[in-house]
């Protein structure tokens, strides 16, 4: 498909946010876009995040860890930042790229019990969620 849009998630680590929105535009996007998620460094994927992800019936377990630099060769129409820090360290993109930035908060670095923890992941996901919903309703329905 020519008009396949081709979306780039970045992240600070590409463990977490940048996998849960990976994985919602991937299922809401279908055939329309290739999405890709990316991290300014790799720290391996969050074990939480795909806990998170399968209760809500998507699998992001065969999802990869990726550094930015492996996709520098891809026209990306969109690059999505979902850390500020990834914002302020974006790597420089062909100008056709519109680059969006929301800052979720990271449940990474969530504290306390295995059940506090497990509902900061769940809160972030659920925000990632209603964003790439918003994303899709936007600038999903081109093409």
């Amino acid at each position: 498909m020519s008009d396949q849009k081709n979306v780039l998630v970045l992240c600070t680590g590409n463990s977490c946010r940048s996998q849960l929105l990976h994985g919602y535009l991937q299922q809401e996007l279908g055939e329309r876009a290739a999405v890709y998620s990316a991290g300014v460094e790799v720290h391996g994927l969050n074990p939480r995040a795909v806990r998170v992800m399968a209760e809500d019936g998507v699998d992001i377990s065969q999802h990869t860890s990726n550094h930015v630099d492996e996709y520098a060769a891809v026209p990306f129409d969109y690059v999505l930042t979902v850390c500020d820090h990834a914002n302020e360290v974006c790597p420089v993109f062909p100008s056709t790229a519109q680059k969006l930035h929301h800052n979720f908060p990271d449940p990474a670095k969530a504290t306390g019990s295995e059940e506090e923890i497990m509902a900061q992941f769940r809160a972030v996901r659920d925000q990632v969620k209603a964003y790439a919903h918003a994303f899709v309703q936007q600038h999903g329905a081109t093409g």
